[in-house]
């Protein structure tokens, strides 16, 4: 059974930075691609970034691009995000996912999600 884990959101300063983790079990991690979502009250669950299997060709929201980095650690099974120049609009819960799918990946090409994370971003 697939089980990620997400940690390190929290309340932060706009301008701040914070950095996630997801934990992933269960899975041959190397054949997935990793994916950082993110959903605001009352909005749509967005693509933050993905990376896949093996963390070449990385993909940004344009919301995010210059300040959010996300990378992988396939010995020990992770994925990070680090969020740096934190605006309020960034607040929001943030989810962690996995796809088998190689190439261009949509939200619904992930079928292993997180419990996600909240991250706050007060002005």
């Amino acid at each position: 059974q697939v089980q990620l884990v997400e940690s390190g959101g929290g309340l932060v300063q706009a301008g701040g930075s914070l950095r996630l983790s997801c934990a992933a079990s269960g899975l041959t991690f190397n054949n997935y691609a990793m994916g950082w979502f993110r959903q605001a009250p009352g909005k749509e669950r967005e693509l933050v970034a993905d990376i896949p299997k093996l963390g070449v060709t990385k993909n940004y929201a344009d919301s995010v691009k210059g300040r959010f980095t996300i990378s992988r650690d396939n010995a020990k099974n992770m994925v990070y995000l680090q969020m740096n120049s934190l605006k309020p609009e960034d607040t929001a819960v943030y989810y962690c996912a996995a796809s088998l799918k190689l190439g261009r990946r949509s939200l619904y090409d992930y079928d292993s999600w997180g419990q996600g994370t909240q991250v706050t971003v007060s002005s």
